[in-house]
């Protein structure tokens, strides 16, 4: 694992909380039904790791109950990408929905891809609400693939493209 082993350790054990239960509640977010705690441990693990090496940053979004959602800027790492991150697995527990925590991840990564000097971010989702939310902060939609993942159950779902400019003006 990384630097401090005992802090990863317990990072990735509430960051697989949060993900079984995005899971559960139905999210596309790349696992099936039904996602055990260890399993989705062992993603975090190695997101974490990625993270110590400085291929990713991983933000964390905390309430008085603990750890409610997270999010991932990616960096391109195509050497004719220096310009260009990816959100990645932005979660938010169902006790913390509606309150804003999905815009404060949003907004944190948006501000994590500026520090490192990234003028385009992209993403993809396939849910309403997160469609909403990105559209809201000035997200553009790039386009619907049809049948591009699956939702946890194993049915198909159409997955929706967005981008953003970071250097733009506000």
């Amino acid at each position: 694992m990384a630097p401090d082993e005992p802090a990863v350790a317990v990072l990735a054990d509430v960051l697989a909380a949060v993900l079984v239960d995005c899971v559960d509640g139905g999210a596309s977010v790349g696992f099936l039904h039904p996602l055990t705690a260890e399993r989705a441990r062992a993603f975090w693990v190695g997101v974490l790791e990625s993270a110590a090496r400085r291929e990713r940053v991983v933000l964390v979004a905390e309430d008085a109950d603990g750890v409610i959602g997270t999010a991932q800027m990616v960096p391109a790492p195509q050497e004719n990408q220096p310009h260009r991150a990816e959100v990645a697995k932005m979660l938010v527990h169902r006790r913390g929905r509606r309150r804003g925590v999905g815009e404060a991840l949003l907004r944190a990564s948006e501000d994590a891809a500026r520090a490192a000097g990234r003028t385009l971010m992209v993403l993809d989702t396939a849910g309403a609400d997160a469609a909403r939310l990105y559209e809201r902060n000035g997200w553009v939609r790039s386009g619907v693939i049809p049948g591009y993942a699956l939702w946890p159950d194993g049915s198909p779902c159409d997955t929706t493209v967005y981008w953003k400019r970071l250097d733009a003006p506000r």
